[in-house]
């Protein structure tokens, strides 16, 4: 019996990716501002790549929540005497 590969949803793919990119930037920019003791890396660099994750946080969120709603929804029983 064949184990089949779990393939992921592109939202996790984008998220893991974005993620993996920050920590990459943010361990980097450290390392640099270190050996050249200059922290202006920090005002614009980092930023715009937590800002970039902030968004595909929300995004990758805002899908879960509209895909759960539509879980709950075909799993309540609907009472026909709500209209009555």
């Amino acid at each position: 019996m064949k184990k089949r590969k779990r393939k992921y949803e592109f939202s996790k793919v984008i998220l893991t990716w974005v993620t993996g990119g920050v920590i990459f930037v943010t361990v980097f920019a450290c390392i640099m501002s270190w050996k050249t003791n200059d922290m202006s890396v920090f005002q614009y660099l980092i930023p715009a790549v937590f800002t970039e994750l902030a968004t595909a946080t929300g995004f990758y969120f805002n899908k879960a929540k509209a895909e759960n709603l539509v879980k709950i929804q075909k799993n309540v029983p609907q009472d026909k005497s709500e209209g009555e």
